[in-house]
């Protein structure tokens, strides 16, 4: 590949020019949803950095096999190994069946990916339906040496790993600093230390979720699962492993000792995480209660929100940082950012009115170059964004006659906008598609009835020239009268 992107390892703290495993071919495992709720905003950002990459990657002509795991056993709802299994307990508390529970909120969570324009990945396995192969997994841990049996639950030694290998290295933490942080729970007294984690759950007897397994009847551990599953579909190394940096310690750390502990190195080459919405300061999520669905978004019912947000609006909003950095939730953020979003829309609508020149009295080459090194920067889609509105100052100048382009010149700089703005940053134009039929039907009705207004004014008709144009923006669509004609925007 002639283009190279550089990525910001986690595991390094640097950007590395990406190579992939295989030439031409790119395994992508990231973390997904745990299905015991409706979707929030927490749930968008993971979502979308990780589609952005999986569609940049797709573009610079990679063959892309992207994982995205479900999560619908043994997250437990205090720690990675204390408390109840989250679905078993809605399971419990709605008395419905655990896979149920799942897959509503598995169907929720499609629902608003689908809204956002996040693409499905290759393959997306659910942790229930590869019990085998965790099972097998324990297994090779086991014959290591780096696991052992208490009372019929299988746990990682991290001390006798620590000997060997460095427990840690992800997060940047020791294994003192661990210790001194890890407090002591309860029906923990099975451990060799408080700091092992569960590989492999005895299950209690009103545990509903339940397999059987060499060691006893129970479930895999939370850090199992994707182990597992990446190895299964990606095999034993393969190029990115992404997620929230909520994830990096315990989750992450603990999939590298899992998978250099069974196959004696790290599954993952890169490792990329992207950084976390916040509200008020604080981390935005289920566990702390400040949480907003992407339902309340979408309709504005939520006592945050002083107006529905659409969701491409959030989409923009997650795009105009990047994605290492802190995004914080305010509604004055929104609407800034609903506001671009319209721009940008405005622009790619006038772009597609403009009439070629003979000639072009402006330079668009620059564009693709700055598109282009912004996104092998590092994902860098806020510079993106803003290269493409310096270019929407310049459509806007050609369509008011101050600039003219080309036939070739034009059709390149559509070429561009499409391939950035709607297949690389996955926007999409939501006012014309809220019409029935696509834009393309809303285009040739507007037309049309702007066709009759010219022949109102051609005969000085003032009257009727004049209730078009008032009955077309009280519906929404500007009206703009030019020396060349006229033209209509989507406001």
């Amino acid at each position: 590949m002639e283009t190279k992107l550089s990525l910001y390892n986690t595991l390094t703290r640097r950007k590395e020019i990406f190579e992939p495993l295989n030439e031409g071919r790119v395994g992508m495992y990231v973390c997904g949803p745990t299905v015991y709720g409706d979707p929030h905003l927490g749930h968008a950002r993971p979502s979308i950095t990780f589609d952005l990459m999986f569609r940049y990657l797709k573009a610079l002509g990679y063959k892309v096999r992207y994982v995205r795991n479900i999560t619908d056993v043994g997250h437990l709802e205090h720690d990675a190994d204390d408390g109840e299994d989250k679905i078993a307990k809605k399971a419990r508390l709605e008395e419905l069946e655990p896979m149920e529970v799942a897959h509503y909120y598995t169907e929720r969570y499609h629902k608003a990916m689908e809204q956002l324009n996040v693409l499905s990945p290759s393959i997306e396995p659910h942790a229930s339906g590869h019990i085998m192969e965790q099972i097998d997994f324990v297994q090779r841990i086991f014959d290591a040496g780096y696991a052992y049996e208490s009372n019929g639950s299988v746990y990682f030694d991290v001390e006798k790993y620590n000997e060997v290998y460095n427990y840690g290295k992800l997060s940047g933490r020791n294994l003192d600093d661990i210790v001194a942080n890890t407090r002591d729970l309860d029906g923990q007294s099975d451990k060799r230390h408080s700091y092992d984690f569960a590989l492999w759950k005895k299950a209690a007897p009103e545990h509903i979720m339940r397999w059987k397994s060499p060691w006893s009847d129970g479930f895999p551990g939370w850090h199992m699962e994707c182990s597992a599953m990446s190895c299964k579909y990606l095999g034993e190394q393969f190029d990115i492993h992404g997620g929230g940096m909520d994830l990096m310690f315990p989750h992450h750390e603990c999939e590298i000792a899992l998978a250099t502990a069974a196959l004696g190195k790290d599954s993952a080459r890169y490792w990329v995480h992207n950084n976390m919405i916040t509200i008020d300061g604080q981390k935005m999520g289920k566990a702390y209660g400040n949480f907003i669905t992407m339902e309340q978004l979408f309709n504005g019912e939520h006592p945050k929100l002083e107006q529905p947000y659409s969701p491409m609006t959030i989409r923009f909003f997650v795009l105009q940082a990047h994605y290492r950095s802190t995004l914080d939730f305010s509604n004055a953020a929104l609407q800034a950012a609903e506001k671009g979003f319209d721009r940008l829309m405005k622009g790619m609508e006038t772009l597609g009115k403009l009439k070629a020149s003979a000639t072009s009295s402006v330079e668009i080459a620059d564009l693709e170059k700055r598109c282009s090194e912004a996104m092998n920067d590092d994902l860098n889609s806020p510079m993106v964004i803003s290269a493409l509105f310096d270019y929407v100052r310049i459509i806007n100048q050609i369509a008011e006659g101050q600039q003219t382009i080309s036939e070739a010149d034009l059709a390149e700089l559509k070429r561009v906008f499409d391939l950035y703005v709607y297949e690389i940053l996955g926007l999409r134009n939501e006012k014309q598609e809220g019409v029935a039929g696509g834009s393309d039907m809303l285009g040739k009705v507007v037309d049309m009835i702007l066709a009759v207004r010219q022949d109102a004014k051609a005969n000085k008709d003032w009257a009727t020239s004049d209730k078009i144009r008032n009955e077309l923006t009280a519906i929404g669509i500007r009206v703009k009268d030019r020396k060349d004609g006229v033209d209509w925007e989507i406001e």
